[in-house]
């Protein structure tokens, strides 16, 4: 199943976070996420369980429908899957494993770029018609450059992060006295605060990985490395990782702990957003009462025209200007102009004011808006903001009453600013649940009317749930999560 928060011609998904205690069937990713179509006019479809880590069901094929009833043969064969895809070597295994290899003599040190994984000397033969490479002291620091990056862009895609970003970031955060950074998805920042440490150049830091690639076990101790999906809050080796975090985010002597998420770009926010509001809790109840309010900081790095959907869910946060970039995507680059620009952008809780952004990138400080701002990011008097999403200079539109991108212009028309080639007439959807042009869906007064009177119809039908929509779209109108994303992504570059 194709699962985007998106929405096509048809129908949309929504994400149900879970409530009430109920437990969720589990895949090889942990717990499952529930799903519900949601219809043009607000009618609900049949709720279903799906994989929380992958969006094609080529990469997960769990499905289930909520109501359903399994039979005991095939919850057999679900834990046989699960057990079959669990790593064959436990952390445990690896650590021990680990302190060998660091023992070894530089010739005997080798790494299979083939398996992915470091070769003690009784594993040579078994290698040998593999590729292996030999394998520096150097290089055991830098995992991620070891390490082929996965890049199945609706599963597990890992972007790194360069030097310029891993650097700024981990500046900042000392900058700001913070000693334990929880790095969720963010193996570049882990590696560069272990690097530091040896150095002994800067005051010490604490750093915990929670990440889904297990390989990053072969390279960390237990304390420095939990194997983790950060789409469901699921750890991988139950009790003892979660123990790891519990331990980690306890502030003693001083200690001030953040946590920096970089997620896959195609996930869902929603649930990325329970997970981090869930660490969040955990933080603060081993706070002390004064803290007993407050929020945990957090980075959360994400394009920017998730700004909206972001805030909805952490109200307290803020979009910043700075660009993130990576070593090994094509778009994603720091740059000065148009497209080449970075569409990443940092998200936090921590007040804007006090994240300074590098004067030689152009970078420049807003009196005004108490934040640091990109050169061309110019303050608008009508507005009284630094609007600028995309790192462009944008212009005000008196009509609108509001700034906008350079290449929009006025549609009489449409009553609206929008590209000079954009299907006239045909102006923004509003609500895609009663079709008002005023608010959007979320916002809905009826959003939950159809539910009710569908869970009603089904209390007096004996518990039937009937779909009177297929759940997925014929194959010749149908688009992938993928496309509607990339064409929204181009859209907004424009």
């Amino acid at each position: 199943m194709d699962v985007t928060e998106a929405n096509d011609d048809s129908f949309g998904i929504e994400v149900i976070l879970p409530q009430g205690g109920k437990t969720a069937p589990c895949c090889p990713h942990g717990p499952t996420l529930l799903f519900e179509k949601v219809c043009k006019g607000g009618e609900k479809g049949r709720r279903f369980y799906a994989c929380s880590a992958c969006r094609e069901r080529k990469d997960c094929n769990f499905f289930q429908w909520e109501d359903e009833k399994v039979s005991e043969a095939r919850l057999l064969a679900r834990e046989a899957e699960k057990q079959s895809k669990r790593p064959l070597v436990t952390q445990q295994e690896y650590c021990s494993r680990f302190r060998k290899f660091s023992a070894l003599p530089l010739d005997e040190k080798k790494f299979c770029q083939d398996c992915q994984i470091l070769l003690l000397p009784g594993l040579h033969e078994a290698h040998s018609s593999h590729r292996s490479i030999a394998v520096s002291t150097a290089q055991l620091t830098r995992p991620s450059v070891l390490l082929r990056p996965l890049d199945n862009k609706k599963s597990n895609a890992q972007y790194l992060f360069t030097e310029r970003s891993s650097h700024f970031l981990l500046d900042s955060l000392a900058a700001l006295g913070f000693t334990k950074v929880l790095c969720v998805g963010t193996p570049r920042l882990q590696e560069l605060i272990k690097l530091r440490n040896l150095d002994q150049k800067h005051e010490p830091m604490k750093s915990l990985l929670l990440d889904i690639d297990f390989r990053y076990a072969q390279f960390y101790s237990q304390d420095e490395f939990c194997h983790y999906n950060m789409f469901n809050h699921h750890f991988f080796d139950g009790e003892a990782s979660s123990a790891v975090l519990q331990a980690f985010l306890r502030e003693a002597d001083g200690q001030k702990v953040v946590m920096v998420a970089d997620p896959p770009f195609g996930g869902l926010v929603k649930p990325l957003a329970n997970t981090f509001s869930l660490i969040s809790q955990r933080w603060r109840k081993l706070q002390t009462s004064d803290s007993s309010n407050t929020e945990m900081p957090m980075m959360w790095i994400f394009p920017y025209f998730f700004e909206p959907r972001i805030l909805e869910c952490f109200p307290s946060f803020t979009m910043l200007d700075y660009q993130v970039d990576y070593d090994n995507h094509s778009l994603y680059k720091h740059g000065k102009t148009g497209r080449k620009q970075s569409p990443v952008r940092l998200f936090t809780n921590i007040s804007p004011k006090d994240v300074v952004l590098p004067k030689d990138e152009g970078y420049r400080f807003c009196s005004i808006c108490q934040r640091f701002v990109l050169v061309l990011n110019k303050h608008c008097a009508k507005c009284n903001v630094c609007p600028s999403k995309d790192g462009r200079e944008w212009k005000h539109c008196s009509a609108c009453g509001k700034c906008v991108k350079p290449s929009w212009k006025h549609c009489q028309a449409c009553g609206r600013c929008a590209l000079p080639a954009h299907p006239c007439g045909q102006g923004e959807d509003g609500c895609f649940n009663c079709g008002s042009q005023e608010h959007k869906r979320k916002a809905c007064p009826l959003k939950d009317s159809h539910r009710i009177s569908s869970h009603r119809s089904k209390a007096k039908s004996g518990g039937k749930n009937v779909s009177r929509h297929p759940l997925v779209k014929s194959k010749a109108k149908r688009k992938s999560g993928g496309a509607r994303r990339a064409k929204k992504m181009a859209a907004l570059s424009k």
